[in-house]
């Protein structure tokens, strides 16, 4: 007979905190994550204006063309930096659209998602103590990278009445003798601002004159209406300073795939390879064939989405004009970023109410740094029937205010 005995547990970890890094630890959440995590956990008819996601489906042939893939068997590992083959369009790509040229075989590399090719930038460039310059509002991921990897994230406020632009003086202001890189976003995530030729050539003065190394995140550079995009990395002398980041998420509908690339010289590439390959190992490959598909059969498809994005986004920015927020005119991405200071509300106090008065969802603008206190981030990626609604709501909401 087997007597009844109590089991002693070992003793129980109560808390991991004082595991944690300490820079995991005090990083916060995503703000942008928070709103939609409230969205997908309601059973209300609530519209979502709050994810940057295109509402198109990737295009038939690309999704094809991974499906054959698998098919075939092409399921093993890649080189690490990519397919040599997606390495050359891309490359092709650059140099057709943007007047970029980069040697396929050492000055690209394939990652998953351009944020990927973030981290592996500053993670490959920083020593602790280094200060990160960075236009804000800017995208919610740069400064805790920088934390992450030891390195001091320094704000730089941009204001509408520039268009969000970044300026010189604002950068010359910003910069100290510990400063080594300025992260760029431009068209921005969440403005919506870009920046001309001639924007460009004082920042890259005072890149050269403080010895700065350059991340240029240009995850937008097709969605710009009225002119075109110019990268940073073509301005003179600018090349050789800057990692060009970019991906097919935006442009080509292909968020889920997480497909993105990294382009510089030579050395930083290299560098950032090797962190590549111990972390990640390669890209999917299923995911590098849809790509190379994309960049070299899916261009017309491009441009009709963005064509699409253009109509959406006058339709959005007269609409709030209309119902009383001021709102200036993007010309890149796809957000509007219209002023709620008149409402008397903070960023955050008005996005809470309109969810849950309206039944509509967007982004506070001060998740993404100095500057975005005032203003609401709305993607326009959604169809125009969406966009209508989520006005009138809106509308309805500041007349009950």
């Amino acid at each position: 007979m087997i007597k009844n005995e109590t089991i002693v547990e070992p003793n129980k970890v109560k808390s991991m905190q004082g595991y944690l890094a300490p820079a995991v630890r005090e990083m916060k959440p995503s703000g942008i994550r928070k709103f939609f995590d409230l969205v997908s956990n309601s059973k209300d008819d609530i519209i979502s204006l709050g994810v940057g996601e295109p509402d198109f489906s990737t295009p038939w042939h690309v999704r094809e063309a991974a499906v054959y893939s698998l098919e075939r068997g092409r399921t093993k590992y890649t080189p690490n930096s990519g397919i040599p083959e997606l390495r050359e369009a891309i490359a092709d790509y650059l140099h057709t659209s943007f007047k970029v040229k980069y040697e396929p075989s050492n000055e690209v590399l394939v990652t998953v998602g351009g944020s990927e090719a973030i981290d592996l930038a500053l993670r490959a460039l920083i020593t602790p103590g280094d200060e990160i310059l960075i236009p804000e509002p800017c995208y919610i991921s740069y400064s805790p990278i920088t934390s992450i990897s030891g390195g001091v994230p320094v704000g730089i406020e941009t204001f509408a009445k520039d268009q969000f632009k970044l300026t010189e003086k604002a950068l010359r202001d910003a910069i100290t003798p510990r400063s080594k890189i300025l992260i760029l976003c431009y068209p921005s995530n969440p403005t919506g601002g870009i920046m001309t030729y001639e924007d460009w050539l004082p920042i890259a003065k005072v890149v050269e004159e403080n010895d700065l190394i350059v991340i240029s995140d240009e995850i937008y550079a097709e969605l710009t209406y009225g002119q075109k995009h110019v990268s940073f990395a073509a301005v003179p002398g600018m090349k050789d300073r800057t990692i060009l980041v970019s991906g097919f998420s935006k442009a080509f509908a292909m968020t889920g795939w997480r497909m993105g690339y990294a382009c510089g010289h030579r050395e930083l590439i290299s560098a950032m390879t090797k962190i590549h390959q111990y972390t990640v190992m390669c890209a999917p490959v299923m995911g590098q064939v849809a790509a190379h598909e994309a960049l070299t059969n899916g261009l017309e498809e491009k441009d009709r989405m963005i064509e699409s994005y253009n109509q959406r986004r006058r339709l959005v920015v007269k609409g709030f004009r209309d119902i009383g927020l001021e709102c200036h005119e993007p010309q890149g991405a796809f957000y509007a970023f219209p002023s709620v200071v008149a409402t008397g509300l903070t960023s955050d106090e008005f996005a809470q109410r309109l969810l849950f008065e309206a039944k509509v969802a967007a982004v506070p603008g001060d998740v993404f740094g100095l500057g975005g206190e005032g203003f609401l981030r709305c993607s326009y990626a959604y169809s125009v029937s969406q966009l209508n609604e989520a006005l009138e709501r809106i509308g309805k909401f500041l007349r009950n205010l």
